[in-house]
């Protein structure tokens, strides 16, 4: 009786669109292949040893949403300072290989200027069984830091095997054939997030905000300070109060 309950209660569509299933490849240390986390659109436990990709996965995962100017990547591990960055993502660093003789060190890396890197991410709404896909397509060019990249979304549930190994002489051929496969394709995050918080029903940029604090959050120090900051819009009251001070110091 109790597991025919829990079934019940466990197949309720729920509305809103939720995280079905992450996909990563060449991100970090997760190379050459495809790697998937299946969600199921329910809570999950990700736990692993230290360096197994926790935080590469949760860092996937915010870049497809979250501004890229805001974030700081390995936050989520309390990175305090830019231990890692878009770059050492794409390229695979794994190390440091120190010259003593130069006193120089020189970045190890999985991977060259020849390799993309896509991220993917599937939302599901549940009461309407309404799927969504993002993905962001990355490549650094040789001697450059700041990569080339795009961002998708589609209607419909896409998958990085399936739909961006279709052509891989270069991102532009993979830009071109998800065009042609009817996916909306952008040049800037800003165009990119307003579309998906628009099909997401997500009325503000600030509530992104809210979601990195969130998952990069360890402590709050001050809960009022936190709610100010980061959950409420903000106003020009200052600029009203004072103008009603001026309007007075006239009348009187």
């Amino acid at each position: 009786m109790q597991n025919n309950q829990f079934d019940l209660f466990s197949t309720v569509e729920r509305p809103g669109f939720r995280l079905d299933r992450l996909e990563v490849y060449n991100w970090g240390t997760f190379h050459k292949h495809v790697w998937s986390l299946s969600t199921a659109r329910g809570q999950n436990l990700l736990t692993g040893d230290v360096g197994s990709g926790k935080s590469s996965l949760v860092d996937g995962l915010t870049t497809l949403l979250v501004p890229p100017h805001r974030i700081t990547y390995n936050k989520a591990a309390g990175a305090e300072k830019q231990e890692r960055s878009l770059y050492t993502y794409i390229r695979g660093a794994y190390g440091n290989e120190q010259d003593s003789e130069n006193n120089t060190s020189r970045l190890l890396t999985l991977r060259d200027e020849s390799a993309y890197s896509v991220l993917l991410a599937v939302f599901m709404n549940e009461s309407t069984q309404r799927s969504i896909t993002l993905a962001q397509v990355f490549r650094i060019k040789k001697n450059e830091k700041n990569p080339d990249r795009f961002y998708v979304m589609a209607e419909g549930v896409l998958s990085i095997e399936k739909d961006f190994f279709k052509v891989k002489k270069d991102i532009s051929d993979i830009r071109s054939s998800l065009k042609k496969q009817g996916c909306e394709v952008f040049d800037s995050f800003k165009e990119y997030s307003s579309r998906f918080r628009q099909e997401f029903g997500i009325k503000s940029e600030q509530a992104l905000d809210l979601f990195y604090q969130a998952v990069s959050m360890k402590s709050v120090g001050n809960l009022t300070d936190f709610v100010r900051q980061h959950m409420l819009e903000k106003t020009s009251v200052e600029a009203q109060i004072d103008e009603l001070c001026a309007s007075f110091e006239d009348l009187r």
